[in-house]
């Protein structure tokens, strides 16, 4: 009977721990001034004698609306200067990086990588320290109390491995290196299956647990690559962190900081914060956590652009990526990018500011909203 109810308790966990991703919203583009020509035109196209003179003068509006879009994104945005990636020594390590390995001293990392731009609250209850230039050789590292690196991540080509890995690496040699990759975590009396959906594996390894997170898009190669060291996670009691104001901005920064290190490596234009949609997003966020619904489409009946325009945001292009339940930012951006509606408002080149928006519900599973858009 105790094996039973136990199996019970797992199933529900598996069930109510399963993130999922809301479809994006597609684009929106402000050529409303063109409406009223066309409902002009629908209106007096009754008239059969002069259908198909309407229908040509619809076709030109149509090549106006394209036209017009097409001068509006031609605005050229300088990228930021190109920073040569460093030099990846040999390691002893399983992983290493920019040369950077668990239980190294901060003043050792940090000539290695200069000093950090962004400290930012992450689920395990330290801080993501964020180095980069321009968001290129993006690492992100965590010390313990002793100053001592306890967890990394990336998701550019600065991994180095005693093993082999590299970016290059598919999911299939990665498992033929590390063996097979774990089903669960094990958090207290609870046990957490992974919901991984092939996107991405957890190993142990020697003292670490080292994540792999792979491009479903491009053959399975990697992607990203966590490390944690093995007391930092067996010291998070639950799978999903104790909700506090520092963890929601620490997701936030975190998301727009991974979504910006992503556009930097296909050469697009950095986005900007934009301090209102973050305002936006989170309300939607909070009132999707409080509310118990993921929809784009508010209670209310407001899509994203209605609630972006209530709240005083111009725009002439825009879009929403929303995700829940995944169990860090880094879990919901590569999850996110997986999705190729999402990854591309990720990499739009249009796009030219985000707002990030995080809530938690009573479970403290994060809710995400990201509102991308230009004006």
């Amino acid at each position: 009977m105790r094996k039973l109810f136990w199996l019970m308790v797992l199933l529900l966990v598996a069930f109510f721990a399963r993130p999922i991703w809301e479809e994006p919203v597609g684009e929106y583009v402000d050529l409303s001034f063109l409406d009223s020509v066309d409902r002009t035109i629908e209106n007096i196209a009754e008239n059969e004698e002069i259908a198909l003179v309407l229908d040509e003068a619809q076709d030109f509006t149509a090549r106006v609306s394209g036209q017009l879009q097409a001068l509006v994104f031609s605005s050229a945005v300088e990228l930021p200067e190109a920073v040569a990636k460093p030099e990846l020594a040999e390691t002893d390590s399983l992983i290493a990086v920019h040369n950077v390995t668990l239980g190294m001293s901060k003043e050792k990392a940090q000539e290695k990588t200069g000093l950090p731009l962004r400290l930012m609250r992450n689920e395990y209850g330290t801080d993501w320290h964020s180095y980069h230039q321009d968001y290129q050789n993006y690492v992100l590292l965590s010390f313990d109390t002793e100053g001592k690196v306890n967890g990394m991540f990336t998701n550019q080509d600065l991994i180095s491995s005693n093993e082999g890995i590299t970016m290059k690496s598919t999911k299939i040699e990665v498992r033929s290196l590390l063996g097979a990759p774990l089903k669960s975590l094990q958090k207290g009396n609870v046990q957490y299956i992974l919901d991984t959906r092939e996107e991405y594996d957890v190993f142990k390894t020697n003292d670490a647990y080292t994540t792999v997170f792979y491009d479903i898009h491009e053959g399975d190669t990697v992607t990203a690559v966590q490390v944690i060291d093995e007391t930092l996670e067996k010291a998070r009691p639950e799978i999903y962190a104790e909700s506090d104001e520092a963890l929601k901005e620490g997701y936030e920064f975190l998301l727009f900081e991974l979504t910006n290190s992503a556009r930097i490596q296909r050469d697009l234009p950095l986005l900007k914060w934009d301090e209102q949609s973050k305002l936006t997003a989170r309300k939607h966020s909070e009132d999707m956590a409080e509310n118990e619904y993921f929809s784009h489409t508010n209670l209310a009946g407001q899509s994203p652009f209605d609630r972006m325009k209530e709240d005083g945001i111009g725009f002439y292009v825009a879009g929403e990526n929303l995700a829940y339940g995944q169990y860090s930012s880094i879990y919901a951006h590569e999850g996110l990018m997986n999705s190729l509606g999402h990854r591309e408002n990720i990499v739009k080149p249009e796009f030219g500011f985000l707002g990030i928006g995080t809530a938690f519900n009573t479970q403290n599973q994060p809710y995400y909203t990201e509102t991308f858009f230009n004006r």
